[in-house]
């Protein structure tokens, strides 16, 4: 899933409890962002001064191995693709939203055989769009990206927790327990330490 890219950016350890592990639970933050995405989830499509617009647009690579939905996909009037992702607040992790975006420019342009130079990131709480531009070097990002998380999920493990400002937005913090897991780590490793003193 194109939505597995954005969250090992945001998160490893949270791609793998969802995509892993099939577990996700939902926060204040995901509720609103649900409700936010309300509109840009009903598939339609409309014509407005020789913009098309098309909501919830199926997208696949079958070159990246990738599947998704756009929320948005703007077709200017020479049939260039312009995809608009909706994010309810301020960006979550860096690169982790532009990293989404440019996967699904990149199904786009597989898909339909139109270049799709860039796109944006549409902050509902604002009303401000953010263009992004579709660098070569943002394009090896999704391709890191999409290996990293093929690489995750054909492991068993789960990646070691890092408790930072982004868990505490986190739906899965109860289930990941990272301080927790973070001290109990600390304890065996100072327990580690200690075994080989002289």
């Amino acid at each position: 899933m194109i939505s597995a890219l954005q969250h090992y950016v945001y998160c490893p350890r949270r791609c793998a409890l969802i995509h892993l592990e099939q577990t996700f639970t939902d926060n204040i933050h995901t509720v609103r962002g649900q409700l936010a995405h309300a509109r840009v989830d009903t598939r339609d499509a409309e014509t407005r001064e020789g913009l098309r617009t098309e909501r919830a647009l199926a997208l696949y690579s079958d070159t990246l191995g990738l599947v998704g939905r756009a929320d948005v996909v703007e077709f200017q009037p020479d049939g260039t693709p312009y995809p608009v992702e909706h994010k309810l607040g301020a960006q979550a992790a860096p690169h982790a939203d532009e990293v989404q975006l440019c996967a699904q420019a990149l199904c786009l342009e597989e898909m339909l055989g139109f270049p799709v130079p860039c796109g944006a990131i549409y902050h509902v709480r604002t009303r401000r769009r953010r263009e992004v531009i579709f660098t070569a070097e943002l394009r090896a990002h999704v391709r890191h990206t999409v290996a990293a998380v093929r690489q995750l999920l054909a492991q068993t493990d789960l990646p070691a927790p890092h408790y930072d400002a982004r868990c505490r937005a986190c739906s899965l913090i109860d289930v990941c327990q990272p301080q927790v897991l973070e001290r109990l780590q600390s304890a065996t490793d100072s327990l580690y330490a200690l075994e080989d003193e002289p």
